[in-house]
């Protein structure tokens, strides 16, 4: 089917991140996970096809969600941790209740004052698209998507260090 797939590409189109994924070989089962293009807090562009060969731990998460926010600590000091994937989370300004990008910003930044989200990288969903793209259905929700970017597992609720450690050890 991938081979298919690669060869209805257009030939004359130079390569891209798609593309790129593409050529991955795939070697865990599911879906391949949507390529987000997004930007942190301090506006830097962040893109799914730019972790490519790296495993990647992606939260879901509000800042009116009462679970989200007790979770917040525990996140902290994983990725604050060296691990073989990367730790990011996404929130949806102006999506399901969430704060305008600038009232969500500037709330955030008081967190990170009190080194509560030091080490955690932020990435901004306006409007939710990529929300709906991956079939967030509430918060927090866990993305555990495996270095061949194949999203391998969802997992709704809060999920503890030990589990998000644990689910990656069997995640190529």
């Amino acid at each position: 089917m991938l081979l298919i797939l690669a060869a209805c590409g257009n030939k004359d189109s130079a390569p891209n991140a798609q593309t790129a994924q593409a050529a991955q070989t795939v070697v865990n089962k599911g879906p391949a996970a949507p390529l987000f293009d997004l930007k942190d807090l301090d506006g830097n562009e962040v893109t799914l096809a730019s972790l490519a060969g790296q495993k990647v731990y992606v939260k879901y998460w509000a800042s009116w969600c009462p679970i989200c926010l007790a979770g917040m600590d525990e996140l902290n000091t994983l990725a604050g941790q060296s691990n073989d994937f990367k730790v990011i989370t996404i929130v949806s300004p102006n999506f399901k209740g969430e704060q305008s990008t600038e009232d969500f910003s500037q709330w955030f930044k008081g967190l990170q004052a009190e080194e509560t989200g030091r080490n955690i990288t932020v990435l901004l969903d306006e409007g939710g698209k990529w929300a709906q793209k991956f079939g967030i259905r509430g918060y927090p929700t866990s993305l555990y998507i495996g270095s061949d970017g194949v999203l391998v597992k969802t997992a709704p609720g809060q999920n503890s260090n030990d589990i998000i450690t644990s689910t990656f050890k069997a995640i190529s």
